[in-house]
């Protein structure tokens, strides 16, 4: 039992939201690529958040969400931002409509406050399904990227791919423990 009333105070006001939560993202040192991303970018994305919210609140439009911010993910690695800056973004846009959501101070009547805390909840779902395909979006650009990479040194140097799969492999794997590790 969402209350309409809450969800209609989110989509009536993104514009401030947007602004507010627009200089939270500007100011924060933690986001430096985001700081070179134009304005009317940032704006328009952040705005299409606060809307995406309350549609996805009414309808759990779940398809439509993984497509757009698979999309978004893939657009900020070709942008060059750090996925932990996306990320980080993602859950400062969520705290602020948290706190916004919270600063309304509807909270009259029990079914208010319930009505509440459910938006609540609501909403956290919703920003981690929204960081899930965030970082979906971006690791399969990775992924194509390298692929497109590995292929271009495959057609001048066969038997490279397997060669560079070998040498990421042993990479990336697991150092051995010291001894007594995790032992108390």
């Amino acid at each position: 039992m969402l209350s309409g009333k809450l969800i209609q105070l989110i989509e009536d006001h993104w514009e401030p939201l947007t602004r507010r939560i627009l200089l939270v993202i500007r100011a924060d040192p933690r986001l430096p690529h985001f700081q070179t991303l134009l304005e009317s970018d940032l704006q328009d994305r952040v705005g299409q958040i606060s809307k995406n919210l309350g549609r996805w609140l009414a309808a759990g439009d779940d398809e439509h969400l993984a497509a757009e911010y698979a999309t978004l993910g893939r657009n900020r690695y070709r942008e060059a931002v750090p996925l932990e800056e996306v990320v980080h973004a993602m859950h400062l846009v969520k705290h602020r409509v948290l706190d916004f959501v919270r600063d309304q101070g509807i909270r009259q009547t029990s079914v208010e406050v319930y009505a509440q805390e459910e938006l609540e909840h609501r909403v956290g779902q919703f920003f981690d399904a929204v960081v899930y395909h965030l970082v979906r979006g971006y690791e399969q650009a990775v992924h194509e990227a390298m692929t497109a990479s590995l292929g271009a040194a495959t057609r001048k140097r066969p038997g490279i791919y397997e060669q560079a799969f070998h040498e990421a492999m042993v990479a990336t794997a697991v150092p051995p423990r010291p001894p007594g590790y995790g032992k108390r």
